[in-house]
């Protein structure tokens, strides 16, 4: 009886410690399971491209997309894209895609990114007039002219001239001092207008004061405006009601507005005060 139970403990030894020994075997030793899944080559930035830029072999990598999951039109080869402009900004690792690039004959450069139909106009502007540095690539502004018709200060009116007009690029440039002859940095913003518009933004910041007024990229609106004259902003005259801007009158997105130069004829008036009366009469 007693060999017998000393028989079947050592056999329970001998089992315990061979299960021991693989499981220490088996952790020291894992086998990982690697599964293969298929993918395809797509061309990314390898960097942030800016509007305009021309695309190099440095400015490119391939990177492995799962098979399917690479979008629409994406590049396999750098060869193929290498010299194209960039029409629409791309960040680091975004796939390239060929709606966001000119075509080939295009170039590169600012000419690609004007849309058909429209015109680059730049304006200088200082650090005022251009919303101190927001106006960047791709936001919206609304054009504002200072100046006089009669060239006389009492007939100096302030409008709205261009309404929702996208912006190209802003940046800085060297030009000629024309007192001293030295070169002076000067900021320069383009704008995408129509040839109307660009008449009237030639003429405004010729002739007179721009400014421009930086808009909520989802603002479509643009609100027909009478004019601010100097009688009006002083309270000495009445200057006449915006005109409300209809639903049906709101621009489609993307599309710059011209404002109508509807500005309110102002009547003279002078304030007469007898005692504690006061009265308002017309100056004929």
């Amino acid at each position: 009886m007693r060999n017998r139970i000393f028989a079947v403990l050592a056999i329970a030894v001998l089992a315990g410690g061979g299960l021991a020994y693989g499981t220490y075997n088996m952790m020291n030793n894992p086998q990982v399971r690697v599964v293969q899944t298929k993918t395809q080559p797509v061309v990314v930035a390898k960097t942030d491209l800016s509007l305009g830029a021309e695309l190099r072999m440095e400015d490119l990598e391939v990177a492995q997309f799962p098979d399917g999951q690479a979008p629409d039109g994406a590049f396999v080869k750098r060869e193929e894209i290498v010299g194209r402009g960039v029409i629409s900004p791309f960040v680091k690792n975004e796939p390239i895609i060929p709606a966001k690039l000119a075509s080939k004959e295009a170039g590169a450069g600012l000419p690609p990114v004007i849309p058909e139909g429209m015109r680059a106009v730049s304006v200088r502007v200082n650090e005022v007039i251009g919303v101190a540095g927001y106006v960047l690539p791709g936001t919206r502004v609304d054009v504002l002219a200072s100046m006089s018709p009669t060239n006389n200060p009492i007939d100096m009116i302030s409008k709205v001239v261009l309404a929702n007009v996208q912006v190209l690029t802003a940046g800085t440039r060297m030009e000629q001092d024309q007192k001293d002859g030295k070169p002076v940095q000067v900021t320069v913003v383009t704008m995408s207008v129509t040839p109307e518009q660009a008449e009237r933004l030639a003429l405004a910041s010729t002739e007179g004061k721009i400014q421009l007024a930086l808009r909520n990229p989802l603002d479509q609106t643009a609100p027909a405006t009478p004019g601010m004259k100097p009688a009006v902003l002083l309270g000495v005259a009445k200057g006449a009601a915006p005109a409300q801007t209809s639903a049906s009158a709101k621009p489609k997105p993307g599309q710059a507005v011209t404002v109508a130069s509807t500005a309110a004829v102002y009547v003279p008036t002078v304030e007469i005060i007898r005692g504690d009366k006061r009265a308002t009469e017309v100056v004929k």
